[in-house]
């Protein structure tokens, strides 16, 4: 069951939610773009959580900075990749040995950019890179990016567009296409769900 928390991001207190699993793997879940709306009870992020715990992973899904009731305020994504950084830590301090991340749009494009930076971290899954929108050219020989979906009918990120970067990124990472999808998978989460449990079962 989740459990509501706060964590630390330097001087900021973040909002949470951590659903422990038992077991040595977890997941930071990032959600998609404050500005808009974006937060850690969007649907996807919500078919993220389930999907890893259904799979054995503890699960922690936070709001950025300047989001819910997180402290702070919107930084172009600069100041929301030491949020990740932040929640990385939580898992690593509440006793999760192998932490991996997931992320939904803006939030793909936050944790794809620090992966470098982040230190041992398992894969990465990406939900709708917005690759149109966002600089994504950091990414290249990001090892850890293991998994990207999109929907064929996304007008804001274009599966044709990550399917040209990809190769770039990780020449090994897999591009999943949800037939019918839109960038808000209201219609799909079982789908995305599917997708998601039959690349943990594989790691």
């Amino acid at each position: 069951m989740e459990k509501r928390i706060f964590f630390n991001s330097g001087p900021l207190k973040l909002e949470g939610l951590y659903n422990r699993v038992s077991g040595e793997k977890g997941v930071v879940i990032t959600h998609p773009h404050p500005l808009y709306g974006g937060d850690m009870m969007n649907n996807v992020v919500e078919a993220l959580r389930l999907a890893y715990n259904e799979c054995g992973y503890s699960s922690l899904k936070f709001n950025f900075r300047g989001v819910g009731q997180s402290e702070g305020g919107y930084d172009n994504g600069d100041g929301e990749q030491k949020d990740v950084e932040a929640a990385i830590r939580y898992l690593a301090d509440a006793g999760i040995e192998k932490i991996y991340l997931a992320g939904y749009s803006f939030g793909s494009w936050v944790i794809a950019r620090g992966a470098k930076g982040y230190g041992e971290i398992g894969h990465i899954v990406m939900v709708s890179p917005p690759v149109d929108l966002f600089d994504f050219s950091s990414l290249k020989n990001t090892k850890e990016i293991k998994l990207v979906i999109a929907g064929s009918e996304d007008n804001i990120a274009d599966w044709r567009s990550m399917e040209k970067l990809i190769p770039l990124w990780n020449p090994a990472a897999i591009l999943k296409l949800i037939d019918g999808a839109d960038h808000f998978y209201r219609e799909n989460p079982d789908d995305l769900r599917k997708i998601i449990k039959e690349f943990l079962a594989l790691q």
